[in-house]
């Protein structure tokens, strides 16, 4: 029986052309070769797998070959050549500095270097994983390294460059090979495949390719193990069930559902994704790749960035086209969120459920009210003021002013017939949506319900008993905010001109009424029908003026003995939490 080779050694490649993804670096070494420029010592830098001790043994096998091609490559005819194919050549020296990283097995290697080659014009020393060694083993080889003899050359191989001292990077060359591209691992998938005669569709070779992180290895040890798991076809659902590699199309399903707000489901199907066997944390940084790659997809510039197949491409495109760039990056932001959080989190499934209905109502539109829109927005309000016949509020003509001043005309009494029943339907929304223009169908913001309800010839007086019970009626509704309930628990003085005077004791409570006032203002008005009426706030006769309470207060308190404080928190970008 045969003995197996696998794909990694079997396709490792023996000359500069045959190497995937690093022609600058081939290219150059190629030219130090025909131009006789050849350096001491080259440290070759790189992620795992991307060919740094494969270039390495070619570069070794063609400085010491004979007979050079035109194109500087290695003939494979020549004695040293030939040695080199079958490992049996003295020229070149392989040192693993993983098991070999002490001071000793440094002496021992200079001690070897001082042997001249019995074949071809160099002894070359490959190192590999040279951050390995000792501190004390790299101050050993410095001299060496810096000064060695005319027929000697080190190549130092490494993934982790900064773990290499100062001293032994300035005596290299160094070289940073690139990390292999997606399409150029797929392409030598393919290659590989024809090679082997296996039959493999471009969707599973990208997968393979994707799998494998940028590594070449890693990638032909994948393929090596699906051809085990497939025989010699293999679809794109056989390397997805054999790398428990979650599907495409769960990720194009998910965001169509968000996109249509289908929270079941989004639900249902991640569901699915658990009973078939995949981690939640597998899934959400899945999901935002997925994300991500519809993003790139949205610009012609950035789809490049796309590491998919020509169809899969095509379904991100479509798919990117009817995606909103807001919610994508919404999404993707949630889903970073998640990320961060699932190791901590005690239900782990319970924290992704909550993200992905988190997701599945981002596209819900909310109607805010701008000023260009308002006359859409009251229109349905005035058709119900108008067709309303349940109770009418008659309107009483403004009486003669003693000025001689023009009478303007009351409006006709049936534009203003209003149902008292239908009016107290129309809530009133929060001061902080009013002020940012949010509002539900049936609300109005403070500043709208007094352009609907309040005229201005409705300036009927008002007693204080009246006023005491409206007040009291509003106090009423605030049961869950117990501190502006106590703050208005005062019944304003009624002045002259319909100004009210409410007392305070601090500028807390100051703050409290300011943002329930226009709220406090429009209800007033309509229930005691006059429009002039105002609020304004005094500090009691008993309180010693403002007092300091909130943050804001007391900095300024302290801004008063050290002025310079203010310049240290501007400088550092200091604010008051919220």
């Amino acid at each position: 029986m045969e003995n197996f080779v696998v794909s990694a050694r079997k396709y490792r490649p023996d000359t500069f052309q045959t190497v995937v993804a690093q022609a600058s670096i081939t290219n150059t070494l190629k030219n130090a070769i025909k131009g006789n420029q050849l350096a001491h010592a080259y440290l070759f830098c790189g992620p795992r797998g991307v060919g740094k001790t494969t270039c390495a043994r070619i570069f070794a096998k063609t400085i010491n070959c004979t007979n050079l091609s035109a194109d500087v490559e290695a003939c494979n005819e020549c004695d040293s050549c030939k040695a080199f194919n079958t490992s049996r050549s003295f020229n070149i020296h392989e040192l693993d500095a993983a098991s070999n990283n002490s001071v000793d097995d440094i002496r021992n290697l200079t001690d070897k270097v001082r042997v001249p080659p019995q074949m071809g014009k160099y002894s070359v020393y490959i190192i590999d994983e040279v951050h390995m060694l000792s501190t004390a083993a790299f101050n050993a080889f410095l001299k060496t390294l810096e000064e060695p003899p005319k027929h000697a050359l080190f190549i130092l191989a490494t993934t982790e460059k900064h773990k290499i001292i100062p001293t032994i990077l300035s005596r290299c060359q160094i070289f940073d090979f690139n990390r292999i591209s997606v399409e150029d691992i797929s392409k030598h998938l393919q290659f590989v495949a024809k090679s082997e005669g296996v039959e493999a569709d471009d969707a599973g070779l990208n997968i393979i390719a994707q799998k494998a992180d940028g590594a070449m290895r890693d990638a032909l040890s994948i393929f090596d193990q699906i051809v085990s798991f497939s025989g010699k076809k293999f679809t794109y659902h056989d390397v997805i069930e054999n790398l428990n590699v979650l599907d495409y199309d769960y990720y194009f399903r998910l965001v169509d559902q968000f996109l249509r707000n289908d929270v079941a489901g989004v639900l249902l199907t991640f569901n699915e994704i658990l009973g078939n066997g995949f981690d939640g944390h597998h899934f959400i940084n899945g999901l935002s790749s997925h994300i991500r790659d519809l993003m790139v997809s949205k610009n012609a510039e950035t789809v490049q960035l796309l590491e998919v197949g020509g169809e899969i491409k095509s379904k991100y495109k479509e798919q990117a086209r009817i995606s909103d760039e807001l919610f994508l990056l919404e999404a993707l932001q949630l889903c970073n969120e998640c990320d961060m959080q699932y190791k901590q989190s005690m239900n782990k499934r319970l924290l992704v459920e909550l993200t992905l209905v988190r997701i599945a109502q981002l596209t819900l539109k909310k109607k805010i009210v701008n000023p260009a829109d308002a006359a859409k927005f009251l229109e349905p309000i005035f058709n119900l003021l108008a067709s309303t016949s349940e109770t009418q509020v008659p309107v009483k003509p403004k009486p003669a002013p003693v000025a001689p001043k023009p009478v303007e005309q009351p409006e006709p009494q049936e534009t203003r017939k209003i149902s008292r029943q239908k009016l107290e339907m129309i809530s009133t929304p929060s001061i902080k949506d009013a002020l940012q223009g949010k509002f539900k169908d049936d609300q109005l913001s403070a500043k709208q319900l007094h352009q609907v309800f309040s005229k201005e010839d409705e300036k009927e007086p008002f007693t204080f008993e009246q006023l005491t019970q409206k007040w009291d009626t509003f106090i009423a509704r605030l049961d869950d905010k117990p501190n502006l309930q106590s703050t208005l628990s005062r019944v304003p003085k009624l002045k002259e001109d319909f100004q009210l005077e409410i007392e305070i004791d601090n500028s807390v409570q100051e703050d409290l009424i300011n943002n329930i006032k226009p709220e406090l203002l429009t209800y007033l008005r309509i229930e005691l029908k006059n429009s002039l009426i105002q609020l304004n706030t005094v500090y009691a006769k008993n309180s010693k003026g403002p007092v300091i309470y909130s943050d804001n207060d007391k900095f300024e308190e302290l801004l008063k003995k050290n002025p310079t404080l203010n310049l240290l928190r501007q400088k550092l970008s200091l604010d008051f939490g919220s």
